[in-house]
């Protein structure tokens, strides 16, 4: 039997400690693929509440330019004097664009490891899968435009025909008095209700919703969801083209 020889004060390797990622929690989370899910289910919801919560104060619109003005003044000064003139719109404005960027970055970074993980002969297989997910990206394109003429239109005034701070009623007739902003925002709307109807789902998914009978309800509730918001942004520049609110 053959001997091993050692030199003095040599020792065995011992097992290797396992390597942690650098950068902590939040860096590992964000790295992988359930953080960035979590991520855009987390900002879709943030979004979403903000959708139905601007939807509702668009309806005031039906109400005359007292109640709709009003609104948009006591917005400016909630929190005083806790916080200062126009503070909380800003900070709210910040949240929601965190929230957008988040979203968009995820959703981008995810479709790309889709792209490179997929072999050339899966393509084929996806086609009943990839309608939710092209919906989805040509939507988030589509928003992100319409965000961009939205806060040119009534909240920097620079391509509404009125552009008059303080003034939402009769920013908001004036803007939808032209053919092509209530294009914009009609297809810009349509994209909103596809894109919750196919988010609010996946977001359910993401934060552990599988069980049958709540994914039945959760369904049927994006359906109504999307149908709701749909509706209701839509009921704005129908009710300036037809006389309604003038």
């Amino acid at each position: 039997m053959a001997t091993v020889t050692r030199t003095p004060g040599s020792q065995r390797p011992g097992p290797r400690p396992p390597v942690r990622p650098r950068g902590g929690f939040l860096r590992t989370l964000w790295g992988s693929t359930i953080g960035k899910k979590t991520v855009m289910a987390v900002s879709g919801l943030l979004m979403l509440a903000y959708l139905l919560v601007h939807m509702f104060a668009n309806l005031k619109v039906f109400f005359g330019p007292e109640e709709m003005n009003g609104y948009a003044h006591w917005l400016r000064t909630l929190g005083e004097p806790l916080l200062r003139h126009g503070w909380f719109l800003w900070i709210a404005r910040a949240v929601l664009l965190a929230a957008v960027v988040l979203h968009g970055v995820s959703a981008y970074q995810l479709s790309r490891r889709d792209i490179a993980a997929r072999p050339v002969t899966y393509r084929h297989q996806r086609r009943q899968a990839s309608y939710a997910t092209r919906t989805m990206r040509w939507g988030g394109i589509i928003l992100a435009l319409f965000i961009v003429w939205h806060i040119l239109d009534l909240t920097t005034g620079t391509v509404n025909p009125r552009g008059q701070e303080g003034h939402p009623y009769e920013n908001i007739v004036a803007g939808f008095q032209n053919w092509y902003a209530n294009v914009i925002y009609i297809v810009a709307m349509l994209a909103v209700g596809l894109h919750i109807r196919h988010g609010f789902w996946s977001a359910a998914q993401t934060l552990g919703v599988t069980r049958p009978g709540a994914a039945r309800v959760l369904k049927a509730g994006a359906n109504v969801l999307a149908l709701a918001i749909t509706a209701g942004f839509l009921s704005v520049p129908i009710g300036v083209m037809t006389g309604v609110v003038k």
